[in-house]
């Protein structure tokens, strides 16, 4: 993943930034209930993917379609949870990320943290737009989005970031193309992104800080790495050479033991690992080499649950269920597949779906709502689902489009080269996307 220019960062060193709202025109959601008419009067739904855009029309945001929508720009990412409180729905929303950058020369790369917040909806309800004059100028003002920026240099790209609570310390661990895993304290960039005092203290720190802790004993780089929700500060990450390590934490989180003996069954790139939601000692890996493997990390190095050629193509990216025994997962060969581990050993899945016309980069169960997930994808999509849905058959009712799977509840557009999507834990319904050209955040009306 590329990140923005040096200068891009130099312009948000340590200030308070507004994030533009969307609404130019290439920005686009499509509710899957939405209809178009065209120039016959014959009732249309665009879907991605299906058909292109006929020649000279451009697609157009529906803001209607939105809860809330915003947009920013960095890296990769990961959720960090706050003192703010659990299932927040009214506005203004605030949250806080991790992003890694990814930038043309080590030197340019930045560990960020960031503070989003006064995020409004995308409009009032419509009773109060016809009852109530327009807003002033200083009102518009008090509405528009604020963000707090803490960066810390780093030297080299970052692959990948996963964030943790450990004790009173929130925990970064990072995937760098040094071939290095590295912990990082944020402590001092969560200060510094809530208060401007310490953030000016922040600023005077320009040189890079070293990490907590680091490991190279993968020898290569790796993009496979997860923290335990079942023990603080254990970790566990695959690189591309196939191997797998699993970190104990030491010294109250402040050291961490390393198994040596790698898990190494699977023969190619290990792309993604889950640690299990409900069993401390179990975890799954996805790789390049079409298989999707459980281990139980109690039993020997390579005893395992296998799917063997869970895809056709290689297996990108995986989530496991927090509440039902399910793992979703997606690959190059752009379907999306859910398996039941009561019936693992089949190796069929109990769902199939292929709406996406590119791999998939990235997939994540609902937190809150066992039935529901979303996936991105090279195609600029981002689409949600729900498996819950089985007698309403979309694609029936709207003319136009056919074999359209009646789970799939929207897709979202407007980024270019989409890599890692996320459901906010504390927010329902609140999406995090990332992409090249930038972060969207936003809840559609489906969810």
């Amino acid at each position: 993943m590329s990140a923005p220019d040096e200068d891009t960062f130099e312009q948000e060193r340590g200030e308070q930034e507004e994030m533009d709202e969307a609404g130019s025109g290439e920005d686009e959601g499509e509710d899957m209930e939405e209809e178009r008419v065209d120039g016959e009067g014959e009732r249309k739904v665009y879907v991605p993917g299906i058909e292109p855009l006929p020649a000279g029309e451009e697609l157009e945001m529906d803001r209607s379609a939105y809860r809330m929508y915003h947009e920013c720009q960095t890296g990769n990412f990961d959720v960090l949870k706050d003192g703010e409180g659990e299932s927040r729905e009214q506005f203004p929303l605030s949250m806080l990320l991790c992003a890694g950058t990814q930038a043309e020369t080590a030197l340019k790369n930045r560990l960020l943290v960031m503070r989003m917040h006064n995020l409004h909806g995308t409009g009032k309800e419509k009773e109060e737009e016809e009852s109530s004059e327009e807003e002033s100028d200083e009102e518009e003002e008090d509405k528009k989005p604020q963000m707090e920026l803490a960066m810390l240099p780093h030297y080299g790209g970052i692959n990948r970031v996963r964030v943790t609570q450990c004790g009173q310390r929130s925990l970064a661990a990072l995937w760098s193309e040094k071939g290095q895993v590295e912990i990082f304290d944020l402590q001092p960039q969560l200060e510094a992104v809530h208060s401007s005092a310490a953030m000016a203290a922040f600023l005077q720190q320009q040189k890079e800080a070293p990490a907590l802790f680091s490991f190279s004993g993968h020898m290569s780089e790796g993009f496979a790495l997860d923290w335990s929700p079942k023990v603080p500060g254990r970790l566990v990450s695959g690189d591309c050479k196939k191997n797998i390590h699993v970190w104990e934490p030491r010294e109250g989180g402040a050291s961490w033991q390393i198994d040596q003996r790698p898990f190494s069954s699977h023969s190619k790139s290990v792309e993604d690992l889950q640690w299990s939601p409900t069993e401390a000692t179990v975890f799954a890996s996805c790789s390049v080499d079409q298989s999707i493997r459980v281990w139980d990390i109690r039993a020997p190095p390579n005893s395992m649950l296998s799917a063997d050629d869970a895809h056709a193509s290689d297996i990108n990216v995986i989530s496991w269920n927090r509440s039902e025994p399910f793992l979703l997962s997606g690959g190059d060969d752009g379907l999306l597949k859910v398996w039941d581990l009561r019936q693992f050993k089949t190796g069929r899945p109990v769902a199939s779906f292929k709406q996406h016309s590119a791999p998939i980069t990235s997939v994540e169960w609902n937190p809150v709502d066992s039935s529901v997930f979303a996936a991105s994808g090279a195609d600029d999509v981002v689409s949600q689902w729900d498996l819950s849905v089985e007698s309403c058959d979309v694609g029936a009712r709207v003319e136009g489009v056919k074999d359209l799977p009646p789970q799939l509840l929207f897709l979202h557009q407007g980024q270019s080269e989409v890599k890692e999507v996320h459901w906010h834990p504390q927010a329902p319904g609140v999406m995090i996307s990332t992409a090249l050209s930038g972060f969207n955040v936003f809840r559609t009306i489906s969810v």
